[in-house]
């Protein structure tokens, strides 16, 4: 997710000089094919013959992923409104089955697999459920509102529709990314069924910066380019380059193949993250809508943290090599004085704090989460 891009203002007047030198039309006309192009690449019928993907390979991905985890664990799909469908993982020990369960909620790009090293030691002190959000993994992927507000929404309901289903009277969110933006979305409306609240490197808390533009000038031709391709998806790139893809997932991501070395030996991680990401988008689009530049959100959670009811304790967890603000828990901590809210560094971890170090994450999260039922 790139930190800097093109904003709204940037692009019209961008739009405004390639008009004056007579290049606006050839741009739009260059627009137009790509447009055509990316379009005909998303429809669904296509996606086999181009992009090497199915719905098939990207559960046997999964698969994949999840054959080291020891504890058994069942795969299924919950029906939430308008037909859709949200797959879930669920780990249920017989001794803790009473306890509050834990509710995993990835992040943008994500799935279930990728809590691997995580799955077995979490639920051994509670129920354990994983989620592909609507619109990502093997979750369903419905036609989003663009308007950002009713996406996230969607999102929520559908988190919400979840839990009634499964018969969920209260649990613990534990969010990753995104996944943490929706946890307390969910939390600000649901606020009776969350009993605790684990952000890790939580998406979307702070206001899009006003100085970037003074601080750092970005060249014309830059925002020209912008303005250009910020119609697109986030990874629609990913699929433009068809059989490349899964080549260059590897090759731009060699990290996520180190994150599970204990695990794997092959490309089983980069495989699974290409299968999940280059299905049709839906959770991307959506996520696309509630963005500014692909990286600050158009509704700043932390607006909105008033609304939070202060009974529901949160713990924030960083990585101390994440390009992530550290900042964020404190002003959090600061902004709910009469609320426990806790701050956790995991050393040597960055964004993916989860599967950098998950024997420190996961004992974090246990000790964090030890005093709810």
């Amino acid at each position: 997710m790139a930190e800097q891009a093109v904003t709204a203002a940037n692009s019209g007047l961008v739009q405004r000089m390639m008009s004056v030198v007579g290049a606006h039309s050839l741009v739009s006309s260059v627009w137009g094919y790509v447009d055509t192009t990316i379009k005909w690449c998303w429809i669904p019928s296509w996606l086999p013959s181009w992009c090497p993907t199915s719905q098939i390979q990207l559960q046997t991905a999964e698969d994949m992923m999840l054959r080291c985890v020891e504890s058994p664990f069942s795969k299924q799909h919950v029906p939430v409104s308008n037909g859709n469908l949200l797959w879930t993982l669920t780990i249920s020990d017989e001794r803790v089955k009473d306890k509050t369960p834990m509710v995993l909620l990835h992040g943008f790009g994500g799935g279930v697999g990728l809590w691997a090293q995580n799955l077995d030691a979490l639920s051994q002190r509670r129920p354990v459920f994983a989620v592909d959000l609507l619109g990502f993994g093997q979750s369903n992927r419905p036609l989003f509102s663009a308007d950002a507000h009713e996406a996230e929404d969607q999102f929520v309901e559908s988190i919400e529709q979840w839990r009634a289903k499964v018969g969920l009277e209260s649990m613990i969110l534990l969010g990753h990314n995104l996944g943490g933006f929706l946890a307390v979305s969910y939390s600000i409306k649901y606020p009776g069924r969350v009993k605790h609240m684990v952000l890790v490197e939580p998406w979307g808390f702070p206001e899009t910066p006003d100085t970037v533009e003074a601080d750092r000038p970005i060249p014309v031709w830059i925002k020209a380019l912008g303005a250009m391709f910020s119609p697109f998806n986030p990874l629609a790139g990913l699929r433009l380059v068809g059989p490349l893809g899964p080549t260059l997932v590897q090759t731009l991501r060699p990290d996520f193949k180190r994150k599970f070395s204990s695990m794997f030996a092959d490309n089983t991680v980069a495989e699974y993250i290409y299968h999940l990401n280059v299905q049709t988008p839906s959770g991307e689009t959506a996520f696309k809508n509630m963005t500014v530049n692909y990286s600050w959100a158009v509704r700043p959670m932390l607006q909105r943290m008033d609304q939070l009811q202060p009974k529901i304790p949160i713990t924030i967890i960083h990585g101390s090599r994440s390009s992530i603000d550290s900042n964020l828990g404190r002003t959090i901590k600061d902004m709910r004085p009469h609320s426990r809210v806790e701050n956790i560094t995991i050393r040597g971890a960055g964004h993916y704090v989860y599967a950098d170090q998950p024997e420190d994450f996961n004992h974090r999260v246990l000790e964090a989460c030890d005093e709810v039922d």
